[in-house]
């Protein structure tokens, strides 16, 4: 087992195709084909079911996929360790929720782009949970979550603190108001995103039981859905305000302990710690 063999397969696992992932790798398929059988022969058990429809992979690949990403991060960073002199270079990759993105992250990011040109930062989107994971797989070199988060794998250190409020169409005019709304709705985003917890948890105090969720993968999209009427939110003030002071949705305060929350960077404890996160890092630091 080497560490081609480990990219053979992460491309076969994330692309479901012999096919797709030769053409990833820029090679054939009968190399990806003969890679993932010698790997089979040599642990013994099979990595993929094989099917008309391409490959899936089995319990035993599901168990494998974890190491393979690691060891071949682990590879990765000892060569990018021993050209770190110092000097932030290469590419930052870090992931972050949606609302951070769209209130925190833009200024910091050109303004770091601008000092350190050297560095290129690719930013993944997604929840507190699927960054969390993507960290813990070595995805992502480090991501901005909702605190708190305690993993024995993973280092935390708070970042920004955001006062979340409830958001509805200027219908409701009152935190209460909520409760007489029939066949109420939220509009969320997807599985795993600690503010829609925190909705459900306002929600049942206010006697209202499991709404029915409306998922979105933008905030645009959301607002845009509780202007309307559809149904009601929870985010951060700052990202609702220029549609609260235009009118188009309507902000109500919450208790201390649902409206404050506290954003939190995390990276693995064993990973490799670049010179150009630390210096990113250091950034948001002294901006705040």
């Amino acid at each position: 087992m080497d560490v081609a063999d480990l990219k053979v397969v992460d491309a076969v696992a994330r692309h479901g195709s012999m096919n797709k992932a030769a053409s990833e790798l820029n090679t054939v398929q009968s190399n990806v084909s003969a890679r993932i059988r010698a790997l089979e022969d040599e642990l013994g058990v099979a990595l993929f079911q094989r099917s008309a429809k391409g490959v899936q992979v089995t319990p035993a690949g599901r168990r494998f996929l974890p190491f393979a990403a690691r060891l071949s991060k682990l590879l990765l960073d000892a060569s990018s360790a021993a050209r770190d002199d110092g000097h932030p270079r290469g590419v930052l990759e870090i992931g972050t929720l949606e609302t951070t993105l769209a209130l925190r992250l833009p200024h910091l990011i050109a303004q770091f782009a601008k000092a350190y040109p050297e560095v290129r930062p690719v930013v993944r989107t997604g929840t507190t949970c699927s960054l969390i994971q993507g960290v813990i797989d070595c995805k992502l070199e480090g991501a901005f979550v909702v605190g708190p988060v305690n993993h024995p794998e993973l280092h935390s250190e708070a970042a920004f603190r955001e006062e979340l409020v409830l958001v509805t169409s200027p219908a409701l005019r009152r935190l209460d108001d909520v409760a007489d709304v029939e066949h109420l709705k939220t509009v969320v985003f997807r599985i795993g995103c600690s503010y829609r917890q925190r909705l459900d948890s306002l929600l049942t105090r206010l006697g209202i039981l499991a709404p029915e969720p409306l998922e979105f993968g933008s905030i645009e999209a959301i607002i845009a859905c509780v202007s309307a009427g559809v149904g009601v939110t929870l985010l951060p003030r700052g990202v609702v305000a220029n549609a609260a002071r235009e009118g188009l949705v309507a902000v109500h305060d919450l208790p201390p302990e649902l409206a404050q929350v506290e954003t939190v960077f995390v990276r693995r404890i064993d990973g490799y710690f670049s010179s150009a996160l630390a210096t990113f890092l250091q950034s948001v630091r002294e901006d705040h």
